[in-house]
């Protein structure tokens, strides 16, 4: 299947995909299957002095679609779905995801819609090994580490634009190595 991104309106991912699934005309059988997802990612907060843990959007106001074409009404009844804005890109250049770029959607989605934190170390030198999770494997990626919030800043390409995404992580024992 190929990957898409949309771009619908900030705070109302969970309803946009309510209302395509509720919308007889993208049920019909003269479009082709497709998934909606709305990627999130566990986090902890600090409140007040304590640790809440909380899911936020992983792409605030961007949700991925997963279908092997974007026919002619899969388009028009995403649009005429209130919340809709465009496709990335472009609605005149719909393009789907390839590379690097789907293979890191595609990893990040293969541990559930909802991103769970990573385990991590750090070594002598103060830099960060991830020993499981979704940042495994992505540390070349990593931006900024902030260890007091638990976070890690990963940087990810999208077509032509970079976006900074926080991924949390769990501080084990530092290794004897």
């Amino acid at each position: 299947m190929n990957v898409y991104i949309i771009q619908v309106e900030t705070g109302t991912e969970e309803r946009f995909i309510a209302l395509v699934r509720a919308t007889p005309e993208l049920s019909s059988s003269d479009i082709p299957e497709f998934n909606l997802l709305w990627p999130r990612r566990d986090l902890t907060i600090r409140k007040r002095g304590r640790r809440i843990r909380t899911n936020q959007p992983l792409f605030p106001g961007y949700l991925i679609l997963e279908s092997e074409t974007i026919s002619e009404p899969l388009y028009r009844g995403l649009r005429r779905t209130p919340g809709f804005y465009r496709f990335l890109r472009g609605n005149h250049d719909i393009v789907a995801l390839e590379g690097t770029q789907k293979e890191m959607i595609r990893r990040l989605l293969s541990f559930g819609e909802v991103v769970k934190q990573s385990k991590a170390y750090f070594d002598v030198n103060n830099r960060i090994h991830v020993t499981e999770g979704p940042l495994k494997g992505l540390e070349g990626c990593i931006v900024k580490v902030n260890r007091r919030k638990g976070r890690a800043k990963v940087r990810m390409d999208l077509y032509e634009d970079s976006f900074l995404v926080d991924l949390g992580f769990e501080v084990m024992e530092a290794s004897a190595t």
